[in-house]
């Protein structure tokens, strides 16, 4: 009998409605070609962050669970043409490795501001670039709403024209580079390096405190929340094993009342 005619005969003998099963072994190649997949996605294109302070509200909230996008603002490569890729531009929200040996594995997220060759100062907590007043609706300025924290500061709120004081913030290295990089009253941002600050400018330590963010050190952009959880100021700075455990008793507890559901998907700009 030949090849064909036992194909053919064997065809004949399974009803055309009758699936093939699938051995366990192709249902474990199959679990595992998703799995690398899976993997891979999320290891080199996307990545989960979560807020652990207000440094970014009301753009973002402490609890907020986002995405992270590791590709588009990543240096282009050859072995993966078909990846968008485009420069940093002014407002793009921005995650980072903070640029200071002082803490060199923080990783933060931050608005940018100003681009290689901009000059930027600010009056009253009000951004100027290059001599223009930017529309920031999305930016938290200094008021008289009987909150100390947001009250005027000269130094944070008329950067750079006033010279840090010694309780000021600013990290030793920054107060020496500082400078350096003022022409009159503007600080001018250097090739390769981007100037960031977060949308709550009272309580943002910023790029005000410790300088410019290199291109090189920026991982990503968010872009959007999927999940938001009521989370206390203080949170990050319990950093105990019982305090961990017992926050993570809270959320288990609480996922269903202390979920932000309007949040949820919320995409950030």
């Amino acid at each position: 009998m030949s090849s064909e005619t036992a194909a053919q005969t064997m065809a004949e003998r399974i009803p055309a409605n009758q699936e093939v099963a699938e051995t366990p072994l192709e249902a474990l190649a199959s679990i595992c070609t998703i799995l690398a997949v899976g993997l891979f996605v999320f290891a080199f294109v996307f990545q989960n962050f979560e807020i652990p302070s207000g440094s970014m509200e009301n753009t973002l909230l402490i609890g907020d669970h986002v995405v992270v996008d590791r590709e588009t603002l990543s240096p282009p490569t050859q072995w993966a043409p078909f990846v968008h890729y485009r420069p940093v531009r002014r407002g793009d929200v921005i995650v980072f490795m903070k640029p200071n040996p002082e803490t060199p594995d923080l990783i933060l997220v931050k608005r940018a501001i100003a681009l290689p060759g901009d000059r930027i100062h600010l009056r009253h907590g009000v951004v100027y670039i290059n001599g223009v007043a930017q529309k920031e609706p999305y930016a938290l300025q200094p008021s008289d709403d009987g909150n100390p924290n947001h009250a005027y500061e000269p130094f944070r709120d008329d950067f750079p024209s006033v010279t840090p004081g010694p309780d000021e913030q600013v990290t030793e290295l920054w107060r020496e580079e500082l400078p350096e990089h003022i022409q009159g009253d503007d600080l001018v941002v250097p090739p390769g390096h981007v100037f960031a600050m977060g949308d709550n400018r009272t309580e943002s330590l910023d790029g005000r405190y410790w300088g410019f963010v290199p291109e090189k050190n920026i991982l990503g952009r968010p872009l959007f929340v999927y999940w938001s959880f009521k989370t206390p100021a203080d949170q990050e700075d319990k950093t105990s094993v019982g305090d961990r455990v017992s926050f993570m008793f809270h959320v288990l507890t609480h996922i269903f009342t202390d979920t932000r559901w309007s949040r949820t998907f919320h995409v950030i700009r």
